[in-house]
């Protein structure tokens, strides 16, 4: 009983109504100030008022500047995600989507600055993957509007979900327990990031020059790989709650989904690019065929209750 207060207070303190409404407040005056920040930064530079050996070349286009307010509404987004956790998988699931469809966003403000705009577009590095991102944020955007569609159908009946409640009870609370801890393990690893980024950027050696060459993978490679962690630790819970087999291998194919989003973070190129659309894909199908699987379970238990009456 002592357990279960102390993980509504904390629930409450993280993941309010209340404290996502604050939070998001903060992150959007962070971001404002941050963007201003970055620009300053930019205009000293070229005028040769200070001067900063920075190998991201973040600090060399006005346009990179959008970089640094995207990069902390990105953070923000994780915070959205672990807030829609305890509340439905499905949603928690295409937060992630979002996520990293928003990194690829982020990603092509960075890239806008490095285009060459020259006549051998297809044979320079920089401009072909502006190009692959290009398509593929049209593409996952896409793709996340249709998985959002599948999220929204439910074929189950109202007995069945009654006669599980206890169940569903001690699955929520698992899924609150584990969402409490991860705000913290939140803050930690984005206030590193920052923190080791920042250092970075001030000291030109070569060992910042390997460990800047993907930045776009600082911090959500990191927290990627909680996230695998705790969906693993959650599907465990689920066979608490149902051992139904298209619900099993539902949450089993979101694990997958989300260990190749992490993977993708190891690539860069077309590879990349290609893992986390086969990502978003392979989650789509597995929600669309466990969508199918459900409807179906349902139709044949309305039949049976109908041959009873």
């Amino acid at each position: 009983m002592q357990l279960s207060k102390i993980l509504e207070i904390l629930h409450t303190k993280f993941l309010s109504k209340r404290t996502r409404d604050k939070s998001e407040q903060f992150i959007l005056w962070i971001a404002l100030v941050s963007f201003i920040i970055h620009l300053l930064f930019i205009v000293l530079i070229q005028f040769d008022f200070i001067s900063i050996d920075e190998p991201s070349n973040l600090l060399k286009n006005p346009i990179a500047a959008i970089y640094t307010p995207f990069s902390f509404i990105l953070v923000y987004e994780v915070y959205l995600l672990i807030y829609y956790l305890p509340k439905s998988t499905s949603t928690y699931i295409s937060k992630q989507y979002e996520i990293i469809a928003l990194i690829l966003v982020r990603r092509l403000f960075k890239d806008l600055s490095d285009l060459s705009l020259s006549s051998n577009w297809f044979n320079i590095k920089t401009d072909m993957q502006f190009t692959y991102d290009l398509v593929a944020s049209v593409l996952l955007f896409y793709l996340i509007y249709l998985f959002h569609i599948q999220r929204t159908k439910i074929y189950r009946p109202i007995e069945n979900i009654k006669n599980h409640s206890s169940s569903i009870t001690k699955f929520i609370n698992a899924k609150k327990w584990i969402a409490t801890a991860l705000v913290p393990i939140l803050l930690i690893i984005a206030i590193y990031s920052f923190l080791d980024w920042s250092i970075g950027v001030f000291q030109s050696t070569e060992t910042n020059h390997i460990s800047f060459k993907n930045i776009n993978n600082i911090f959500f490679e990191q927290f990627f790989n909680i996230l695998i962690i705790a969906d693993v630790i959650l599907l465990l819970f689920s066979f608490f709650h149902t051992d139904e087999f298209h619900k099993v291998m539902r949450n089993s194919g979101f694990i997958i989904s989300t260990i190749l989003i992490r993977i993708s973070f190891s690539v860069s190129g077309i590879i990349n690019t290609i893992l986390i659309v086969s990502a978003i894909l392979f989650g789509l199908s597995i929600l669309y065929i466990h969508n199918k699987f459900d409807k179906n379970l349902a139709e044949e238990i309305e039949k049976a209750n109908k041959i009873e009456e």
